[in-house]
């Protein structure tokens, strides 16, 4: 239960529209989401400040190597 409560402030980012869309992938994606999908969801949260989270899913910046996959589908659920 823990775990899910911090993950549930963790979706809570800065700008609204970030919220929208990991809330979006939080429902529609996470739950069947391979659990290395799911770890790198949780470490990116962890670690990504939202204004560069915003330029990778926006295509305003390059995604580095490590986040490609998984800002693509951030991107699906904008």
């Amino acid at each position: 239960m823990t775990d899910q409560r911090r993950l549930r402030w963790l979706l809570r980012r800065g700008m609204k529209e970030l919220d929208v869309m990991v809330m979006r992938y939080h429902t529609h994606r996470y739950p069947q989401a391979p659990e290395a999908e799911r770890a790198g969801f949780v470490h990116l949260l962890e670690t990504v400040e939202d204004p560069d989270l915003w330029s990778w899913t926006m295509g305003y910046a390059q995604t580095p190597p490590e986040y490609v996959e998984l800002v693509a589908q951030l991107r699906i659920h904008r």
